[in-house]
């Protein structure tokens, strides 16, 4: 048997993008790990389902990660498209919108992208 555990984005200011993934998704920590050059914090959706989102800081770390010209990307699913829409459109963190196939992105500080569905 083979399964998901987690995903990872490595971040610069970790306390930021907690706060991001709070407001944004409602995303919480549900485990933190702590060493001398590094911590590790593993974010969920409360219980909706096992997947995490592990946010890894290295403290030495000063300059913006190089994310590429890859469009990868983290997708989420709401039961409440247009408030969680109008939400993110507040924050200003949209990036992408494709209303012909309904969906959007919002970008977390460090840049990458998170795809926002609604329940079909």
């Amino acid at each position: 048997m083979i399964k998901f555990a987690h995903n990872n984005f490595n971040v610069l200011n970790l306390e930021k993008s907690m706060a991001f993934y709070e407001e944004a998704l409602n995303l919480k920590e549900v485990r933190r790990v702590e060493k001398p050059d590094f911590t590790l914090v593993y974010l969920g959706d409360n219980g909706e389902t096992p997947h995490t989102l592990e946010l890894t800081w290295l403290k030495d770390r000063k300059e913006p990660y190089n994310l590429g010209e890859n469009e990868f990307h983290l997708a989420f699913v709401t039961d409440d498209y247009e408030a969680l829409h109008e939400k993110h459109k507040k924050m200003g963190c949209i990036c992408y919108e494709n209303p012909v196939m309904g969906i959007y992105f919002i970008n977390d500080p460090d840049g990458y992208w998170l795809e926002i569905l609604p329940v079909r």
